[in-house]
């Protein structure tokens, strides 16, 4: 019985198709047969990319040799220019010009650095949040405890902004647990921030607030990006996202947020109701 790689060595020796030139057909035998796939339906693609990619180098007049059409130069020109192909074969075309390149001359495509990413902070927990707002109640001064139980709930609850202005204003409604905490608050600083200070767009205005929050009961010090991915989680954990997501089979962000462009944002009394939060 003959080895599967021995079948698919065979089918890729006799491939001859009438689409692409002799020649460039014959570029795209030995550079697969170098890059040995081990699947059929894999070599066929992997053959219908080179031989493409060949006729298309060899009608610049390049010699058909794997340092020259593999250059990322000619594929990613190929694969910007080429008439007749749609975006899907544009990018399945780039991408399997990369795996036979990296296989055939790898001195052209170096290996990809890892560039770092910043991930989302891990939410608050319920213990936490508990914690902040006791904090909160026991600052020695009325004027401390309204600004950090309103810094604590405006976070947790609402994202830390309630209104956004500039060139996308919009309402942000906040959870409804924080809502008396936040109400007291906010009637206390009358016209002024919630959480302090004069001018809402001075920076760093929170800083006495979260230095006081922290320490002696075995908490994290406070920070507002872990407070804002509280509401985020929670917010999305009542949207049902997790779920949504997991049932579409959509687990890149990018294409999340084409879908969104699609659609009109409900007001603000719906993004109420549906967030939970009260007005």
């Amino acid at each position: 019985m003959n080895a599967p790689g021995a079948g698919i060595a065979g089918y890729i020796a006799r491939w001859r198709p009438s689409s692409v030139s002799p020649q460039a057909a014959a570029f795209a035998r030995d550079v697969i047969a170098a890059v040995a796939p081990q699947e059929q339906e894999r070599a066929k693609n992997l053959l219908w990319a080179a031989g493409k990619l060949a006729d298309y180098a060899i009608g610049l007049g390049l010699d058909p040799v794997p340092d020259v059409v593999l250059h990322p130069s000619v594929a990613e020109r190929f694969t910007r220019c080429a008439p007749g192909l749609s975006g899907v074969a544009r990018r399945t075309l780039r991408t399997n010009l990369r795996f036979i390149a990296r296989r055939v001359a790898p001195a052209l495509y170096p290996q990809d650095a890892a560039l770092p990413r910043e991930r989302a902070k891990p939410p608050d927990s319920a213990a936490e949040i508990a914690g902040y707002l006791a904090l909160a109640g026991a600052q020695p001064t009325a004027a401390r405890r309204m600004r950090a139980a309103g810094l604590v709930c405006l976070g947790a609850g609402a994202g830390l902004i309630v209104a956004v202005r500039g060139a996308r204003p919009r309402a942000v409604p906040v959870l409804s647990r924080y809502h008396d905490r936040l109400l007291a608050a906010a009637r206390f600083a009358g016209t002024a921030p919630v959480c302090g200070g004069a001018d809402p767009g001075r920076r760093n205005i929170t800083t006495p607030l979260t230095r006081s929050l922290s320490g002696g009961t075995g908490l994290p010090r406070l920070d507002t990006s872990r407070l804002r991915a509280t509401w985020l989680a929670e917010a999305a954990e009542l949207l049902g996202l997790a779920t949504f997501m997991h049932a579409a089979g959509i687990t890149c962000s990018q294409r999340l947020g084409d879908l969104l462009a699609t659609l009109h944002p409900a007001g603000e009394a719906e993004a109420v109701k549906l967030l939970g939060g009260t007005r």
